[in-house]
């Protein structure tokens, strides 16, 4: 199957709101904040989606203040799950943000999403913080990632 990835653009939204419903470890946005993401707005953001043929797979939102940029939201439909889909999508989230000029890339997840922490340990992000009991429904505490460019 052909896999691309490319700018998310405002006729994504539907799918992209979609597949965030559907994914448990997803943030989960308003349509607001997704329609966000196409405004001209400071900080800038960056969205990548992943399709396969005409079937969305997953998408990516970065937010970029200045040289740093953060991964705000991602995303991989249930189907395309432990096929490297997400790993292939955040590479190219960090070739980008590489080639835009960034000095690092930080995110926070949650502490039991395991799958999500050993991707970006693969990546070699590295722990830096914690946020206790930043997450609801359950509470939980936020683990804080940073990957720095050299």
């Amino acid at each position: 199957m052909k896999l691309s990835i490319r700018p998310a653009t405002t006729a994504d939204l539907p799918a992209m709101m979609a597949l965030e419903k559907h994914a448990a470890t997803a943030a989960h946005w308003s349509a607001e904040q997704y329609e966000a993401l196409f405004r001209a707005s400071d900080p800038a953001r960056v969205a990548l989606i992943m399709q396969e043929v005409a079937s969305f797979q997953g998408f990516v939102i970065a937010r970029v203040v200045g040289e740093e940029w953060e991964i705000e939201n991602i995303a991989i439909a249930g189907p395309a799950r432990r096929r490297g889909l997400g790993a292939r999508l955040l590479g190219e989230l960090l070739d980008l943000a590489r080639a835009q000029g960034a000095t690092a890339i930080l995110l926070e997840v949650r502490e039991s999403n395991h799958a999500a922490r050993a991707l970006y340990e693969k990546w070699a992000f590295l722990e830096s913080g914690r946020r206790p009991r930043y997450y609801e429904d359950p509470h939980e505490d936020a683990i804080l990632y940073r990957l720095g460019f050299v």
